[in-house]
């Protein structure tokens, strides 16, 4: 089926398309973390923008990558046929998943960002006037390339002098580098096929180990209305591992359903679970997306020492956030982000 219909862009759940399109056996693609299924990817829903002109649209090694200019929310980046930004949110995305860490961090100097390659969490990375060095490692050099020519507000900051761009697997990156990093920030797709390595307890294991002593981990949490046996699976193995684990959240307007919590619960509480047995600290964090599925993007937290991240290490003056064009974060979302509604705080209790 193709994806551009009549002059729109629809996002379908993985396992409905492949059954619309009938190349399926039936069977629904599961969400996975270490080889447990954790529910589909937001099935039985579907979110539409209208398209005004296709940019780009071609196949990488890795995937099929497709920008468009809508008529609402600017240019819209497509992996495999999921959203991953659109020009009108994307910086409340980016916004959490680079500050939450970075200000839960008394003085972060070297920052290791996996995935991101779109750069959104790079240019807010940078903003941060202690980074000294910061390491990007991108799989798809596709997606940077395109980024660069169709968000460059987004991909600014690839020329930067403090940016070392590995293009290359994360996994086998970290596998390389330990004891390096202040800051790690994770920005991944979905734990469908090939990403599926990133939402596991090995690569929690492999992130905490990359991590300097006091080191903070963020990671894009999923949605907790769709993925909460996922999300739960993460918590648990993080406490495993970390002195402190949160979760918080955030709309994302072009994530569907308007809240990711309703949508991902399960996965959300596994992943709180795992990244307990890796860290002493893990903590679940959210903000509005709403081109996301469910509109309301998590944000996994961690850190190698016990600290309450839900309260900024630093916070910024007004001037320093006119300065540094932030659009969302503030020291008060960071805060609240950690506020969770009852049925995410029983989940992920229970994961504890």
């Amino acid at each position: 089926m193709d994806l551009l219909q009549k002059g729109w862009f629809t996002e379908f759940s993985p396992d409905d398309l492949e059954r619309i399109k009938q190349s399926s056996d039936g069977s629904a693609k599961q969400l996975k973390s270490d080889g447990e299924d954790m529910g589909g990817a937001w099935p039985g829903q579907a979110f539409s923008l209208q398209i005004e002109e296709v940019l780009f649209h071609e196949k990488s090694l890795y995937q099929d990558v497709l920008v468009f200019k809508s008529k609402t929310y600017g240019n819209v980046l497509v992996l495999d046929g999921v959203i991953q930004c659109t020009e009108r949110d994307e910086f409340a995305y980016q916004e959490m998943l680079a500050h939450l860490p970075m200000c839960a961090h008394p003085n972060p100097k070297k920052v290791l960002i996996i995935g991101g390659g779109d750069g959104g969490i790079l240019r807010e990375v940078l903003k941060h006037d202690t980074v000294e060095h910061v390491t990007m490692c991108e799989i798809d050099q596709m997606v940077v390339d395109v980024s660069k020519k169709y968000l460059p507000h987004m991909a600014k900051e690839f020329g930067n002098p403090k940016l070392n761009l590995f293009i290359g697997d994360g996994f086998e990156f970290l596998k390389a580098h330990k004891n390096e990093f202040d800051v790690v920030i994770t920005d991944s797709s979905d734990p469908v096929g090939p990403a599926e390595s990133l939402f596991g307890k090995s690569y929690y294991q492999l992130l905490k180990e990359a991590l300097r002593d006091g080191g903070v981990l963020s990671s894009q949490g999923e949605c907790p209305w769709i993925d909460l046996d996922l999300v739960r699976h993460m918590m648990a193995f993080s406490r495993e591992l970390f002195s402190t684990v949160r979760y918080a959240t955030a709309s994302v307007p072009t994530y569907t359903t308007g809240e990711c919590m309703w949508l991902h619960r399960d996965l959300i509480a596994h992943m709180v679970r795992f990244n307990k047995t890796i860290f002493p600290s893990v903590q679940y964090a959210s903000a509005a997306m709403s081109t996301y599925p469910s509109g309301t993007m998590g944000y996994l937290l961690a850190s190698t020492s016990e600290r309450d991240l839900s309260i900024p290490s630093r916070t910024f003056t007004d001037d320093q956030i006119a300065s540094m064009g932030l659009r969302f974060y503030n020291s008060d979302v960071h805060r609240a982000a950690f506020v969770l509604p009852q049925f995410m705080k029983e989940a992920l209790q229970k994961s504890a």
